[in-house]
């Protein structure tokens, strides 16, 4: 069976969709068969694989006029990896789909179909907590939060951890927290470990021992379309996210 899980974090610049890319690109070299879904209309992981997102087909007419997903599925440079691209249109969706009865369980809908043709669907949610992330909620076994070390991050996370019980309460009671990742650490920096130990203080089993540093190559693999471990495999960024890709399994799988 495959399990779903969204990426999301209400607020931006916190490395989510550099973890759906890497993380993604990092499961797929761990053999796993991974889709990433795009739900983000700035398209961005959509192009952080390679692709142009002005030439796709999107996820805008999944949602909103019931194509099928398998139509709009593309491969890329890693034989596991998969995406469901986004693009501009995705902000038409929000408006349309507002109205509709059933609204926030379109991606879920959508997602069905697909369900056992690859073990995980990694979905990167927008920078907000509108109808598109709510879909990926609804859609999603478990929810990641990617958690950049500085003083605003708590109280993003709390707001989050909200509008997860709403949505538990409301439509996906089984909704689970499969953890949070640390990003952009700078270990020269008091800030950054005071935030690192004082998650962990509220958020100890959930917090992965693996932490994502500030890296160079990091920023700089996207604007050549390439995941982190294609566009270089030795940087501390790459060994980071390997890292993290593996303890992932280790506890999505109980190995």
């Amino acid at each position: 069976m495959t399990k779903i899980i969204s990426l999301a974090n209400q607020k931006g610049g916190v490395g989510k969709t550099t973890t759906a890319i890497n993380l993604g690109a990092s499961l797929a070299a761990c053999e796993r068969k991974v889709l990433l879904v795009d739900l983000d209309p700035q398209a961005n992981a959509t192009s952080g694989v390679g692709l142009n997102k002005n030439e796709q087909k999107s996820m805008y007419p999944v949602l909103v006029d019931g194509m099928s997903i398998k139509e709009i599925i593309m491969p890329t440079e890693l034989p596991d990896l998969f995406v469901a691209p986004s693009s501009v249109d995705l902000v038409g969706a929000e408006v349309e789909l507002r109205d509709e009865i059933g609204r926030e369980r379109y991606l879920k809908k959508a997602l069905a179909p697909i369900d056992g043709d690859y073990d995980y669907v990694l979905i990167d949610s927008p920078p907000s907590l509108g109808l598109l992330t709510i879909n990926g909620l609804t859609a999603a076994n478990s929810v990641l939060v990617p958690m950049q070390c500085e003083y605003f991050a708590l109280e993003g996370v709390s707001q989050l951890l909200t509008t997860i019980e709403r949505v538990r309460d409301a439509v996906n009671p089984s909704l689970e927290i499969e953890g949070i990742v640390l990003t952009m650490y700078d270990e020269r920096m008091n800030l950054s470990r005071q935030v690192a130990e004082e998650v962990r203080t509220h958020f100890a089993d959930k917090i992965y021992s693996t932490i994502i540093p500030r890296n160079v190559r990091l920023g700089e693999a996207p604007s050549f379309g390439k995941p982190i471990i294609l566009y270089d495999i030795r940087s501390r960024g790459s060994e980071a996210y390997v890292n993290l890709a593996k303890e992932f399994i280790r506890r999505a799988e109980h190995i």
